[in-house]
């Protein structure tokens, strides 16, 4: 990545389950992304294929404060009048 671009907020990678793909991940750990979820696997009839989703925590703090603005929007519009099913 060059030094004007901005890194992903999301990656994805896959591979085979070996140790280059093991090597891909610590390599974006250590750039500062963090495992999103636990691995995923599969076989394709000849070897194991891996695929991890790692993410940049400030993309996590950027999507839980756009949520809480949302339900605090919609708290602001939303009156209850003790009527129907909650």
């Amino acid at each position: 990545m060059s030094a004007d671009e901005s890194p992903l907020a999301y990656r994805l990678i896959t591979g085979p389950d070996d140790k280059s793909f093991c090597e891909r991940i610590s390599e974006a750990l250590a750039e500062g992304y963090v495992l999103h979820g636990g691995p995923a696997v599969t076989f394709n009839g000849t070897s194991v294929i891996c695929a991890q989703a790692l993410i940049l925590p400030q993309a996590i703090a950027a999507s839980d404060a756009a949520v809480a603005t949302a339900v605090d929007e919609l708290d602001a519009e939303l009156e209850f009048d003790g009527e129907g099913i909650a």
